[in-house]
């Protein structure tokens, strides 16, 4: 192998070992976590309301511990189902001539 087949190969060879100290996606990783962080605040009715001093004002006691009973039922019994008569008449049921 002559000189200049051996120079080519060496700078070939240090331009890919520097190729994979790169990175490639400068653009993606500086808006990285940006959709779900848009989300969650469009999700969220008030921003502040970690700071009001009446948490649960506007919803009455009893029906507050109402439905806090039926939350905690619903893990001890499951909810009942029901028969579906299937009539038929669905997708390729038909087929005749």
């Amino acid at each position: 192998m002559d000189a200049i087949h051996l120079k080519i190969l060496a700078s070939a060879t240090i331009l890919a070992a520097l190729a994979g100290c790169v990175n490639p996606t400068p653009h993606l990783d500086s808006e990285f976590g940006l959709a779900v962080n848009a989300a969650k605040a469009q999700q969220t009715i008030d921003p502040d309301a970690s700071k009001n001093a009446d948490p649960v004002a506007g919803i009455e006691g009893q029906a507050a511990k109402d439905s806090i009973e039926r939350y905690y039922d619903s893990f001890k019994a499951p909810p009942p189902t029901f028969t579906i008569i299937n009539t038929g008449g669905g997708v390729g049921a038909g087929g005749g001539r």
